[in-house]
């Protein structure tokens, strides 16, 4: 007892110098309204950035979080990139339990470091320090505090009130402090209110604040969260990066910048390779055909790798260099190409985009060096903007596929920046079409051929699949039509690369016991390959419905069916058309043949909250559909 009251006693005094001044953290002071929906909740978080230096920019960040259940677990962690030019002064913090009391501390030496680098990185001088509490008894407290130091101003931190749409807020201050001729401009998102300005003569300080903000229930069907979470981004108009000086106030001088400080000097080929590309297009009578030629050429040449260096990772290697390598990361593969181009008297424009399955543009009345994280190459071919996306080694030429189409991107010029638009892969060019031609024999087991073509956005569904060894594949297209008892053989993966790019299977298949029989009926689903699942019903919806990409199924499954089998019962012939899309499904018995005909579209679009019931029901209806039963009475 002695030895458990001595160790208690060494515990309070190890924290009563760190929490003496620590507000009352107990669980039971955080209001009810705030606990409604949330997994965790930021009790307190205080934000400074110290610009006075634009070498020297000062984050300092305090915050106190709860972690109400297992959920929130990812607002506990703390992760702190570094690199050249950022260093990590300082990071410390204490864990409570759900009364407030400190249960445990830790500092910058109990970080896990680790580098930043991703699997396929060749150089990347970022690295990560990062903490992830072990607690298992929730909810608990944990209260940071780290400072950091950029040694460049080009990309300031955004600030986001809460960064996760299940975290409430008690409250969250950003201060941001310059030198009173500094020319800033700033953009608050989904900001009620104005900053609280104070100016001296040695400062200016611009500070939000947010006061019990409530969590946002997860949705499905949301739309990107910096449509609804608050967030203020700022953007110095004079700006120092790695010992590069310059300055923009919009898109097209940050994209004069980007051309003339990052990629026209890193554009230099030998008189030997201009004469190479010369000679590969001879004989090619338009520009776009010697686009494709060259395109094709890096592509045989080239392989992807990630090198985030120099500059910060802005900045792409030598074409030269490249070409001597056979190797290099977006920047560097589009800097090559556009410099091959270039060689032949073909312009091309090097663009900045958001790479993403989920479609984000470019913020086109606020201009900034943070929002791309991908490099694609433009081709203005006269009547005939073509589009390149050049890390793959395998993309048809003109093809851009589901991460980069449909978005506003920044051309960088010589003139300076642009705002494009990249191609829509639509819903109607979006398609799946399947034909398939089954036995079904008196077991119930069921065998044919099939044959499916993929385009539009889907021309990319296999895109893990093709390449690989057939033992490889088999394996995996069990994965991708996930049914019960089926094999395949003869299976045949081909792409045709033009303009419309097209993937095509072909395969022999078989599925055991597919059709359960009871005494003398057959029960048989005649949407063997392509079901539609229902979704979660959500009450009281805030969120506004979003459908990120739409597409079109057409399936048609002919059915060969034994002797002395006649139709007790089948789907009806069904036409459902809503606003989000439309389904139609048509069954028709000729002899022996049952032709069980389906077309499925969504529509990409944002919709009302209030319409969730009415997209719920539509998928509801499909889902029942495609699970409609025949049945068969055997004689």
């Amino acid at each position: 007892m002695l030895k458990r009251l001595l160790v208690l006693i060494l515990i309070a005094a190890a924290f009563n110098g760190y929490t003496q001044e620590q507000p009352d953290y107990n669980v039971e002071n955080i209001p009810s309204a705030l606990k409604s929906r949330a997994n965790a909740v930021i009790r307190n978080m205080e934000t400074t950035v110290d610009m006075r230096a634009p070498e020297n920019v000062i984050l300092n960040v305090k915050k106190a979080v709860t972690i109400l259940n297992k959920n929130g677990e990812q607002a506990a962690g703390l992760y702190i990139f570094y690199n050249k030019a950022t260093s990590i002064k300082s990071a410390k913090g204490i864990i409570m339990d759900a009364f407030g009391k400190p249960t445990g501390k830790f500092s910058l030496s109990n970080f896990l470091d680790e580098s930043a680098a991703n699997d396929f990185s060749l150089f990347e001088d970022a690295r990560i320090k990062k903490y992830v509490p072990n607690v298992l008894a929730y909810p608990y407290t944990i209260i940071y505090e780290y400072e950091i130091r950029y040694k460049q101003n080009l990309i300031i931190p955004d600030w986001y009130a809460t960064p996760y749409s299940d975290v409430s807020v008690e409250k969250n201050t950003y201060t941001f402090i310059s030198k009173p001729d500094d020319k800033i401009r700033v953009k608050e998102y989904n900001y009620k209110g104005s900053p609280e300005v104070e100016k001296t003569d040695k400062l200016t300080s611009r500070t939000w604040k947010v006061n019990n903000l409530s969590a946002l229930k997860r949705e499905p069907y949301a739309p990107d969260p910096d449509n609804y979470l608050t967030y203020v981004k700022i953007a110095p108009e004079q700006f120092t990066y790695y010992g590069h000086k310059g300055n923009y106030s919009n898109w097209q001088e940050l994209g004069k910048w980007v051309y003339d400080d990052l990629v026209k000097t890193r554009q230099t080929l030998s008189p030997d390779i201009i004469q190479e590309m010369n000679d590969l297009v001879k004989g090619l009578d338009t520009d776009k055909e010697k686009a494709k030629k060259i395109y094709e050429y890096v592509q045989k040449k080239t392989r992807y790798i990630s090198v985030q260096i120099g500059i910060g990772g802005f900045q792409p290697f030598e074409a030269s260099e490249v070409h001597r390598v056979s190797y290099g990361d977006c920047k560097a593969l589009v800097n090559y190409t556009q410099s091959l181009l270039k060689a032949v008297g073909i312009n091309s424009l090097y663009c900045v985009v958001y790479g993403d399955s989920y479609k984000k543009s470019m913020d086109v009345d606020f201009a900034s060096m943070d929002q791309g994280n991908h490099i694609i190459l433009c081709v203005p071919l006269k009547n005939d903007t073509t589009w390149l996306e050049c890390t793959s080694q395998d993309s048809p030429f003109g093809y851009l596929g589901s991460f980069t189409d449909d978005r506003i991107v920044l051309a960088c010029t010589e003139e300076g920046g642009k705002l494009l638009k990249t191609p829509v892969l639509t819903t109607a060019a979006s398609l799946l079409k399947r034909k398939a031609e089954l036995n079904l024999d008196k077991d119930g087991n069921i065998n044919g051929k099939l044959q499916t073509n993929f385009s539009g956005s889907q021309y990319d569904n296999y895109r893990r699949i093709i390449g690989k060894p057939t033992s490889e594949q088999l394996k995996l297209l069990k994965e991708e039509y996930d049914i019960d008892n089926i094999d395949f053989s003869n299976l045949k993966l081909t792409q045709k690369k033009d303009s419309n790019p097209v993937t095509s299977e072909s395969l022999d298949f078989t599925i055991q016991k597919y059709a359960p029989r009871t005494n003398n009926r057959i029960y048989m689903v005649l949407n063997a390959f392509n079901k539609t699942n229902s979704i979660p019903e959500v009450r009281n919806r805030t969120l506004p419905v979003y459908v990120n990409r739409g597409f079109t199924d057409e399936d048609e499954i002919v059915y060969n069916v034994p002797d002395g089998y006649s139709i007790e019962a089948k789907p009806e012939d069904r036409e459902i058309k809503s606003p989000f899309g439309s389904y139609t499904i048509k069954v028709k018995m000729e002899g022996k043949k049952l032709t069980y005909n389906r077309k499925f579209v969504l529509n990409n679009g944002t919709y009302p909250a209030d319409t969730y019931e009415n997209f719920m029901r539509f998928f509801s209806d499909v889902s029942s559909s495609d699970n409609g039963k025949v049945v068969f009475k055997t004689d």
